[in-house]
């Protein structure tokens, strides 16, 4: 073994052979280098004696290997902590989605009309209150996540009763506008028949809009602290009873459509009832939840602040594809282009399941390693769950180029529409491309309490990039249908490299520092609150 005695070559190796922190904040060199004989247990001496070995040393190159085992059994650590939120949320998404065929399903057997009205209550519904609602509660994902983290769990009981006030309170002007959607309807140009009937189905999801205000923040509470099968099973069983209940007001009853919007409010009351349960025979609850306090209030201006730019992200990309519809409807073939796009846009709710999943995943996990002041953690959750979301794009994208001229069949047997549904699967294939990466970034943006950011990317890249392109393209340019895609391509492409070039440049020892003034704020909060 020789010592180097030049300062330039121990620099060089240093910039080669770059020593990071280990998962638990310790030196890489000193726990890979226990063991080894005569090695100083000081980390400045093993870093000294990492840097003095001869590169012809076999004892030096069974340190790489050690170094590289390391790494690559982080990420294969990292990949098991995100897939075990990801995957119980992936099949809770597709039970969801399955609750959404069932209804679809039975609107069908009552007649086109009934169809129509029923999707047109759906759509206006997404628009107006659900996507309200779930972008508004994602506002103490940060917050919650943040504090599992930190340990601090008054924190995040405060947060959840903060949350549902604030979503109840959002329900108030949401039931009005849907008590009174019929003449707003009609005054936007829809057949009065149609929406009368949409009118119906609305009038009765009204309870709904209470059972979601409890439902969406008790989610990210579970979530926040990595208990995500709960959720799946509840939604299994909430599942199992739609179709039976759908079949029973609609059919036994007579109920028609008006069965079908009150099966989908028992549905969701059986998954909330479900979750309760589950809080109150586990207790998992006791240490964050003292009871329905006044004392939330201290939660209400930070949990508003990152509400707001949450709720406005998921707002602008949902209204989008409600945006893309309407577009359709002015093209030359209307009829088939707006079938067309129904078809299309179910298929990437569908294909979206996987990349919200993620989303939602990487959130939790970048959240509880910020809030445990564990930069280099929230570092490497963030870039493994980008690559992931990256493979994701090119599954979904080979997904929809193969079965480009089977997948309409599913849904109808018009040509034109067949046509058509075919010619745009490989340019949504392509967006997916860019949606995957786009959507996991925002939900490290979430877990890093940066909603606004999130917002003003998806605004620039939606409204500003692929709105302006879809027109012109689709109007100017007489691409016809064709065109919108070519615009989401562009809206979809655009938010994925700025997501990525912001992110990518995240000072992560920063956004530690902010986690704990966060904490340390609702903290103070809660403390001055008790006797």
């Amino acid at each position: 073994m020789r010592l180097s005695s030049s300062s330039e070559e121990k620099r060089n190796k240093r910039e080669r052979y770059s020593i990071r922190k280990t998962m638990d904040g310790s030196s890489a060199t000193s726990s890979l280098l226990i063991g080894y004989e005569g090695v100083p247990k000081s980390d400045n001496e093993n870093m000294d004696y990492f840097l003095d070995q001869d590169e012809e040393n076999p004892q030096y190159h069974n340190l790489q290997q050690h170094t590289i085992s390391w790494r690559s059994s982080a990420v294969v650590e990292e990949l098991k902590q995100l897939y075990s939120i990801a995957l119980p949320m992936i099949i809770t998404g597709l039970l969801f989605y399955g609750k959404a065929v069932i209804s679809m399903l039975f609107m069908g057997r009552l007649g086109k009309d009934v169809l129509a009205g029923g999707s047109l209550s759906i759509g206006f519904a997404n628009i107006t209150g659900y996507s309200v609602l779930s972008g508004l509660a994602m506002g103490m994902e940060a917050i919650s996540s943040q504090a599992y983290g930190a340990k601090q769990w008054l924190i995040m009981g405060h947060a959840l009763q903060c949350t549902i006030f604030i979503l109840i309170s959002a329900s108030v002007p949401i039931s009005f506008l849907w008590l009174n959607v019929e003449p707003i309807l009609v005054y936007c140009g829809q057949d009065p028949s149609i929406s009368s009937i949409a009118a119906t189905y609305l009038a009765f999801c009204l309870p709904d809009l209470l059972f979601q205000s409890f439902i969406n923040p008790l989610k990210i509470y579970l979530r926040s602290q990595n208990i995500t099968q709960p959720l799946m099973y509840s939604a299994a069983f909430a599942l199992a009873l739609h179709a039976p209940i759908n079949y029973f007001l609609v059919y036994y009853l007579e109920l028609g459509l008006r069965g079908i919007s009150i099966a989908t409010v028992i549905t969701d009351l059986n998954l909330l009832t479900s979750l309760l349960l589950y809080l109150y025979f586990t207790g998992i609850h006791k240490r964050s939840w003292q009871g329905w306090s006044l004392e939330c209030f201290r939660e209400f201006k930070p949990i508003l602040s990152l509400a707001i730019p949450s709720c406005i992200s998921v707002c602008l990309e949902w209204w989008w594809y409600e945006l893309m519809i309407i577009f359709s409807g002015l093209l030359g073939d209307a009829a088939e282009a707006v079938a067309s796009m129904g078809i299309l846009i179910q298929t990437t709710s569908l294909v979206y399941i996987f990349p919200s999943a993620l989303s939602l995943a990487v959130s939790t996990r970048v959240g509880n390693e910020l809030g445990a002041n564990r930069p280099d953690r929230a570092r490497a959750s963030s870039h493994v769950a980008l690559a992931c979301a990256v493979l994701t794009g090119l599954i979904a994208m080979s997904f929809t180029t193969t079965l480009r001229n089977a997948w309409g069949r599913a849904f109808t047997t018009d040509e034109a529409i067949l046509s058509l549904t075919a010619m745009a699967m490989p340019v949504v294939g392509l967006c997916e491309l860019g949606n995957c990466p786009q959507t996991t970034g925002c939900g490290v943006l979430r877990g890093s309490a940066r909603p606004s950011l999130g917002a003003n990317i998806n605004l620039g890249s939606f409204y500003g990039v692929g709105m302006p392109i879809a027109v012109i393209m689709s109007f100017v340019l007489d691409m016809g249908f064709l065109g919108l895609w070519f615009g989401l391509l562009a809206a979809q492409a655009t938010c994925a490299l700025v997501m990525l070039f912001m992110l990518l440049g995240t000072d992560w020892g920063l956004e530690a520092k902010r986690a704990r003034e966060l904490t340390r704020a609702n903290n103070s909060a809660v403390q001055n609150e008790e006797p």
